[in-house]
């Protein structure tokens, strides 16, 4: 029950976020603080949630190899969408969520097999936090640039549920000690997030509101570092 509860908070973000991105209407400075507040909590994440625990797990150049093919992957995938749809189609949003999401969700599933409960939903806020802004940035993208309404929310409900799905084959197929997978599969996550935080959740954001841009990254982290805090503190 609670794998099932927080598969559908975290990927569920996905598809409030599209709905927000296509049919909600906020100001751009509202959005772009959001999407800042969410790069701020991603920081956290990368460090924290995926090449800490990463680099216990494994050897130190096999983590930093998987590191940079994360990033590699995502900036081929990004440049790619860019030339094909346009830098401003939200179909980069879209890759860096996917790149991320299916790695750090299977990294949720197997935690969820050993973590206490309240730990996990300390987690899984933080996934959410950075989840809902990035989605309406890419939705909202999306359907600015001709994609049709039922298509883009259809695109995002697809996301989500691929993203269900991978928590789902790694809270049943992979054994918390099947370590060294494990940690490829965070550190490639976090070479992903690290790339999309460059080139497309920090340039958006600053792009849409300039001036509390900076206040807002500081905001996502700690917000983000707090709830890693509760959930390190309560799973001891």
């Amino acid at each position: 029950m609670l794998v099932i509860a927080v598969i559908c908070a975290t990927s569920g973000a996905l598809i409030l976020g599209a709905v927000w991105g296509i049919y909600g209407r906020f100001p751009a400075k509202l959005e772009g603080f959001l999407v800042a507040m969410a790069g701020g909590a991603l920081i956290v994440s990368v460090v924290a949630e995926l090449l800490e625990p990463a680099s216990q797990k494994a050897a130190l150049w096999l983590v930093l190899g998987a590191f940079a093919c994360g990033s590699v992957t995502f900036t081929a995938i990004d440049t790619w969408i860019d030339r094909r749809v346009g830098e401003d189609s939200g179909g980069g949003l879209l890759a860096a969520i996917v790149l991320d999401g299916i790695p750090e969700n299977i990294a949720l599933g197997v935690v969820l097999i050993t973590v206490e409960p309240i730990a996990v939903l300390a987690l899984a806020g933080s996934i959410f936090l950075s989840n809902l802004p990035e989605a309406a940035g890419g939705a909202r993208g999306m359907a600015q640039n001709g994609w049709g309404r039922g298509k883009v929310l259809g695109i995002w409900a697809l996301t989500a549920a691929v993203l269900s799905a991978a928590a789902v084959l790694g809270n049943q197929l992979l054994s918390p000690m099947a370590t060294v997978p494990l940690a490829i599969i965070q550190a490639f996550a976090a070479g992903a997030v690290v790339s999309s935080l460059a080139t497309e959740v920090f340039p958006k954001a600053y792009k849409q509101d300039q001036e509390l841009a900076g206040i807002a990254v500081a905001i996502g982290v700690i917000l983000a570092f707090a709830l890693h805090h509760m959930s390190a503190t309560l799973s001891n």
